[in-house]
Parts: C-alpha cells; sequence; structure tokens
C-alpha cells in the first residue's frame, strides 16, 4: 500500500499559527483598549489647571527676580501687566495678590505640582523680603459659549472632583490661543508651538506623542513580535504531529519499526509518551503478525506430513489391493491425528479471539484433580508411569469459570507429563491452597526443558528437541492450557526440577 500524496500539508501548521496569532491579537487589542479607555476616563475627568510647559517655568523666573530684589510692589507690578499669559500670586492665607479668585482645587493642583521633579519649575514656593510666604502658578484658561476666555476659578465646579469646563464651557479650541494668550493645541502652545506652552515635559523628536510615526512604530513591532511567536509555537506544535502522520503511513505500508523510542523528535512531553504508546502499539501489531505468519507455517508443517502419508497409503491400495485393510487402517489413524490437530486449532483461535469467558459455574478443584488423574492412569495403562495425587488436607478449593475448559487446560498439562517425562516412572499432582489462591503443581522426572527454551514453552507448535523426540503430538496442548489459565484470572508457569524433570505450575483464584 502507497503512501498519500494528495493532501496538501502543512494545513495543521496554519491552523496553529492562525488561532495563536488571533489569540495575541486579540488579547493585545483588550489589553490597549482597556489602558485606553481608562486613560480617555482620566483625560476627560481631570482637566489640568495649571501650565506645566517650560514658559510657565520662564515667566515664574522672571517673577522670582522681581520678588527678589523689588518686594511685593515689582512682583505686583508683574503680575497685573495684561498679556497672553498671566501669573498667580497666593499668599499662605490663600489670598491672590491683586485679589482674583483662587479655588481650593488650583492651590492643591499646585502644591501637587511643587513636588514634581521637573528640569523646570511650573510652580514655585517663594519667600518676600518682609517674610511672607508666596505660590506662584501660571492658570490654564478655559473659553465658554459666548467666546469669553475665564480663569479656571470662574469656571471651576465645586469640589475637587469638577474640574473639567462645565456645561457650556469648553477648553480653546484647535489654532485658538487659551485664555489669556495662552496656547491651542495647534496653536501655540500645541505641536507647531515653539514656545512650547501646553506641551509639557513629553517626549520630542520624530517618533514622540505628536508624530505621526509616533504610534505606528510600537503596533508594526507588536504585531512582527506576535508573527514570530505565533509561527515559532505553530511550528513547535505542528512538528511532532507530522512525524506521527508520516510513522502512520510507514506502518500502513508494512514497516513497523520503532521510530520515537530515542524521544528526540517529539521533546519531553505528552506527545512524547504518545510517540512511545505508538512505538508499543506497532511492536504489538508486528509480534502478532510474526506470530500469524509462524502460525501459517506451523500450520502447513503439522498438515504436510499426515497428507503425505494418506497420499502413500492411497497409493499403496491402488498398488496393492490384497493390502487394503492395512492402507485404510493407517488413512483412519491419520485422519484422526488431522482432526485432533483442527480441533485445537480452533480451540485456540476462540481463545485468543474471545479471552473473556463465561465464569459463573462453580468448580471444585478436588473433583477435577481427581478426575483427570484416574483418566491419565488409564490412558498410561499397566506400562506407563505412576501418577500420584497429593491433596493439602481437607481441601475445599472451588474456582469460578468454564468447567469444561479448565478440566482441557489442566488435562493437557497431565497428558504432556506423562507422555515427555514418564520415562522418570512417576507423575505428581498436588493440590493446595495459599491466601485467596488455588495451586496445581504437575511434576515429572523426566528430560526437562532446555532453560533457553523456557519462555517460549507455552507458544503453539513449540516442541523441545525435536530431533531426540518421537512422542506423538502437536505441541498446541500447553498454549491451550496458558489461554484458558489467563482467561480465568490465573497464571502459569514451567520451571526444571534440581535433580531432572519439569514443574507446570498453575495457580488460579478461589471463588468470593
Amino acid at each position: 500500500m502507497g503512501r498519500r500524496t494528495d493532501r496538501p500539508t502543512g494545513r495543521l501548521f496554519w491552523k496553529f499559527f492562525l488561532s495563536i496569532l488571533l489569540a495575541q491579537v486579540a488579547a493585545a487589542v483588550g489589553i490597549g483598549s482597556v489602558f485606553w479607555l481608562r486613560e480617555q476616563a482620566r483625560l476627560s475627568n481631570t482637566i489640568t489647571l495649571i501650565e506645566t510647559g517650560p514658559p510657565a517655568g520662564f515667566m515664574l523666573d522672571s517673577a522670582a527676580i522681581a520678588l527678589k530684589y523689588g518686594g511685593v510692589p515689582a512682583l505686583r507690578e508683574i503680575v497685573s501687566q495684561k498679556g497672553r499669559h498671566s501669573v498667580y500670586a497666593v499668599f499662605s492665607d490663600g489670598r491672590e495678590l491683586l485679589g482674583r479668585e483662587v479655588t481650593p482645587s488650583m492651590r492643591e493642583q499646585a502644591r501637587r505640582e511643587l513636588a514634581t521633579e521637573r528640569p523646570y519649575r511650573p510652580v514655585r514656593q517663594l519667600k518676600a523680603p518682609d517674610g511672607q510666604q508666596l505660590l506662584l502658578f501660571v492658570p490654564r484658561m478655559y473659553r465658554n459659549a459666548a467666546g469669553d476666555t475665564l480663569t479656571a476659578a470662574q469656571v471651576a465646579g465645586p469640589g475637587p472632583g469638577a474640574e473639567g469646563p462645565p456645561a457650556g464651557m469648553d477648553a480653546p479650541g484647535p489654532g485658538e490661543a487659551r485664555a489669556g494668550g495662552m496656547p491651542g493645541p495647534n496653536g501655540p502652545g500645541g505641536p507647531d508651538d515653539r514656545s512650547g506652552f501646553g506641551r509639557g515635559d513629553g517626549p520630542r523628536g520624530p517618533f514622540g506623542p505628536f508624530s505621526p510615526m509616533g504610534r505606528p512604530i510600537p503596533m508594526l513591532a507588536a504585531i512582527i513580535v506576535s508573527l514570530f511567536f505565533a509561527a515559532l509555537l505553530a511550528w513547535y506544535f505542528s512538528r511532532p504531529i507530522r512525524a506521527l502522520r508520516s510513522a502512520f503511513e510507514a506502518a500502513s505500508a508494512g514497516d513497523l519499526s520503532p521510530r520515537f523510542t530515542d524521544g528526540d523528535r517529539l521533546g519531553g512531553d505528552e506527545l512524547n509518551d504518545l510517540g512511545r504508546d505508538f512505538d508499543r502499539m506497532s511492536g504489538q501489531l508486528r509480534a502478532l503478525m510474526d506470530g500469524q505468519r509462524r502460525l501459517l507455517h506451523d500450520v502447513s508443517h503439522e498438515l504436510r506430513s499426515p497428507l503425505a502419508r494418506l497420499q502413500a497409503a492411497i497409493g499403496l491400495a491402488h498398488q496393492q489391493p490384497d493390502k487394503i485393510a492395512t492402507s485404510l487402517e493407517r488413512i483412519e489413524r491419520e485422519s484422526v491425528r488431522m482432526d485432533k490437530l483442527v480441533g485445537e486449532l480452533l480451540a485456540l483461535s476462540r481463545l485468543e479471539a474471545n479471552p473473556d469467558l463465561p465464569k459463573s459455574d462453580a468448580i471444585d478443584m478436588q473433583e477435577l484433580v481427581d478426575g483427570i488423574s484416574q483418566d491419565a492412569r488409564f490412558e498410561a495403562g499397566d506400562d506407563g508411569p505412576a501418577i500420584e495425587v497429593d491433596i493439602d488436607g481437607e481441601l475445599v478449593a472451588n474456582v469460578r469459570g468454564a468447567p469444561d475448559l479448565l478440566w482441557r487446560a489442566v488435562e493437557n498439562v497431565v497428558r504432556n507429563a506423562v507422555k515427555h517425562g514418564g520415562a522418570g516412572g512417576q507423575v505428581d499432582i498436588r493440590l493446595y491452597a495459599r491466601g485467596r489462591q488455588v495451586y496445581v503443581d504437575v511434576l515429572d522426572r523426566g528430560p526437562g526443558i532446555l532453560d533457553a527454551d523456557l519462555p517460549t514453552v507455552f507458544e503453539p507448535f513449540f516442541r523441545s528437541n525435536p530431533s531426540k523426540n518421537n512422542v506423538d503430538g502437536h505441541g498446541l496442548g500447553l498454549a491451550i492450557a496458558q489461554r484458558v489459565v489467563h482467561a480465568h484470572g490465573g497464571t502459569i508457569e514451567a520451571r526444571n526440577r534440581e535433580g531432572g524433570g519439569l514443574q507446570v505450575a498453575i495457580t488460579l483464584p478461589l471463588a468470593p
């Protein structure tokens, strides 16, 4: 079966890539929107009442010089001049030098600005020659609906939370001057204002807040970073899945060799576990396929010999009609042998196809062992080995399962001991219980099995020393016994005995 080549590649990569990219963009937009809305709310609810640009600092420098050398009268002359900007001088008792109204919020904001570190100082705390303390600042102006410019004290609502322009009051529009000549955003003090009023101390230059290039650059950088990480994560997640896909395609073509045992192709996470599970699955499939091929070979080999003898007997009957009785006897014997082989193969196939057997019947193990031992003695005859049964005291051992199959499993083990180990003169069957388990041990004094063959003694068609062993059989008895015992939740194992011989130990759970 060839590999499919008509499927487009990279679909999973693009799904991961677009999903991660959309998630990153959505998160960035959401977070940015939250901060933007908070900033807009802050700007709409909190309007600065004091100018904080460098020109305000320059005006306060002039006022400070006048106060230092001319005292309060000189300062009064400076602040009373009519011009674009106006300096307020507030005494410690809250009075303004010229009697202009100053709100508590304006004084509070001026004191907060006084504690702010700036290269220039838009608010000054000065001491007059006569010892009076003066707070100097430049207020921000607003425009009403009639076009008149008013100070913040004239338009501010009650309390510190109402510092924005009230209804009917607007800040100076774009390109217009604020009250007292204070510049607007696009006029003096705006982005094109060379005086610097209204610009604060924000960054300047080609990437500053007023530059057309200032906003796209961070957005473009965020998009590039998102693309990079989305591509990286998509590649990281799709690479092991592509490796698994190629492994499945190779398996469909018949290549079941392990591919992820080292774990380097899939990383060290759950995908690595998935790769190991795939290798384990492919290993089991490879073992099943090898077993099927071996079984087919063994069955063919086992059927070939009796079929050859049947053909020889039929040919002899045709050539020598006077010996037809002998030929028929040979044909009958080979037919029985083939029927037995087919029956054992069917039993083995059913056990492998359906290992979950009905276990509703109660089986008395003492009665089962006694019945099997009597049949074995009868088949062995007087010339066969002695069969001894050793039951541990007044044992009551019941097992839940299928009586016919369990009888056949134990009988196969006993017959195997009689056939292959009968030369020792005795076969022992021991029955005893320990805890919630019942044990059936079958022991003989035959030649035993090579230690290297013990792990495969329960494989179908296994024979130990086939060249030296002339005992009739197909090597299916112990394989059937193992499947039956496992289907009943038990275990079976074979080991060589000290002094020669073989011991087959069966362990079954007792019925509750």
